[in-house]
């Protein structure tokens, strides 16, 4: 019975968002309780020169450390780490972060899709999954992924979604294991570790 709970416990949690997402952020951030054992990897569809600020005003919400991603760094327990723009954040085998400047993906650099199906790769079962709101299907594939290998994907209550289509479209394509609204997310979160 431990080694099943051992085994399913989370390594890392990846969230996934475009429009109407980082509102869902300010809220759920400050509700995270520090010292989390997983890490947190942010993919969010944003545009390269007016958000240079995002990781710090992410961080400011939060009592996790908080940063933008550089190539090679290594993927530590504890931290909230934000997918740079206009390059796509791969995790590699030795778990450390890769970017990547190839063509983009569901119209988007970063895509969704791309990290959480890297994520799934290394992380399998230990990888749980949140897609928040957006206006595109981005994140719906990465999801069915994650499920595929035995991880654990949530969708943002599209009702309570400023742009519901993207939780919306996971949820219809059976992409979910969970559907949540922030508090509960917070919760479910805050009971990974």
């Amino acid at each position: 019975m431990e080694e099943d709970r051992l085994e399913t416990s989370c390594q890392l949690l990846v969230i996934g968002g475009s429009a109407g997402s980082l509102d869902v952020l300010f809220k759920l951030l400050p509700r995270l309780k520090a010292g989390l054992t997983f890490p947190i990897v942010v993919i969010l569809h944003r545009r390269n020169s007016v958000e240079s600020f995002l990781a710090e005003l992410l961080a400011s919400k939060t009592v996790l450390p908080t940063r933008e991603v550089d190539d090679k760094d290594p993927v530590v327990p504890g931290n909230i780490y934000l997918a740079p723009a206009d390059y796509h954040l791969l995790i590699e085998k030795n778990r450390t972060f890769s970017l990547d400047y190839s063509e983009k993906v569901n119209f988007s650099r970063p895509s969704i899709d791309v990290t959480f199906e890297s994520a799934s790769e290394i992380y399998g079962k230990a990888l749980v999954a949140l897609i928040l709101s957006g206006a595109n299907e981005d994140g719906t594939q990465g999801m069915l992924c994650i499920q595929k290998r035995g991880g654990r994907t949530i969708a943002q209550k599209p009702e309570s979604a400023q742009m519901p289509f993207m939780p919306q479209n996971a949820i219809s394509r059976g992409a979910v294991n969970y559907i949540l609204d922030i508090e509960q997310m917070s919760t479910f979160i805050n009971e990974l570790t």
